[in-house]
């Protein structure tokens, strides 16, 4: 099981649209160095919506590359669609990954037993390890814990990135699955609650930017010294709000952009972070320890 910060990574464009791959090195090096416990590659922050097949299932393979086995790699390749999110995990399989992200399918609205089906065809399909992801303010639909515990006995299906950001959920689904399944917290806000709750780690938008700070405070919380991790929470919390001033991955491209770490390079229909926030990320970055251009 993994446990711990494992980054959702953003993708880097140059001036031209194309992934960056010389950004994408200087990331995944800035991630070993810091002690981020693994990467998750072209998820939503990796704006998974906007990559064509193609680059989508090349971006993943030549991150894995790069990271040469430092961390462990989850691949996003969730769609809306069954046989396309089948066909994209398939053409990834052959990359030393170490498993795959799978969202819960979006804009269709599914019932639970459609959500479920989709879930076990796809993990029927791969031979390697499955977090499922509900994120039912993107998605619409929800995976509710009754089907999270039915999906839980597949063989392949080892966890959940819940994104709700309510610990209710966290209770009702840790009470459904066996203690081997993993519980990710999907909201940067309530992750130190969400581990000291039974949870085993964040998969975080925030880690991209302080990848030590949230590695620490969820080592901290999970070896249950709450008071520390609280210290390392607070310094996180003015940046966890300001992640998300506008959607994601525009304000976390911004600041790593600050930080010298990637350019201002994002995919239609996202655009460039508002000027009217830039203030209050350059304060929180300053809170959290970073100071613009470290990279």
């Amino acid at each position: 099981m993994l446990t711990g910060s494992l980054v959702a990574l953003v993708t880097p464009f140059d001036a031209n649209d194309r992934i960056d791959y010389a950004a994408v090195e200087r990331l995944v090096e800035f991630h070993v160095a810091e002690g981020t416990d693994g990467l998750v590659i072209a998820g939503t922050t990796g704006e998974s919506a906007t990559l064509e097949r193609n680059e989508h299932a090349e971006l993943i393979a030549r991150t894995v590359e790069i990271v040469a086995g430092r961390l462990p790699v989850i691949a996003g390749t969730g769609s809306n669609s069954t046989r396309q999110t089948i066909d994209l995990s398939l053409a990834v399989a052959k990359s030393k990954i170490d498993g795959y992200l799978l969202v819960t399918p979006y804009y269709n609205k599914p019932v639970q037993e459609g959500i479920y089906r989709h879930f076990a065809a796809v993990a029927d399909a791969v031979e390697k390890p499955v977090i499922l992801y509900n994120v039912p303010g993107r998605t619409v639909s929800d995976t509710l814990p009754e089907t999270v515990a039915r999906l839980a006995t597949h063989p392949k299906i080892r966890g959940i990135k819940e994104a709700t950001g309510d610990m209710q959920r966290l209770k009702d689904i840790k009470a459904l699955v066996p203690d081997s399944f993993a519980l990710y917290s999907g909201d940067d806000f309530t992750t130190r609650e969400f581990i000291e709750l039974g949870g085993h780690g964040v998969i975080t938008v925030t880690g991209n930017v302080a990848p030590r700070l949230m590695a620490d405070m969820c080592r901290a919380q999970a070896a249950n010294d709450s008071d520390a991790a609280l210290i390392l929470d607070e310094k996180l919390q003015p940046l966890n709000t300001a992640m998300f001033l506008e959607s994601n991955p525009i304000p976390v491209k911004w600041a790593l952009a600050e930080m010298g770490m990637i350019s201002t390079g994002i995919r239609l229909p996202l655009t460039s972070f508002s000027d009217r926030f830039h203030q209050q990320m350059r304060d929180a970055m300053k809170h959290a320890g970073i100071a613009a251009g470290q990279g």
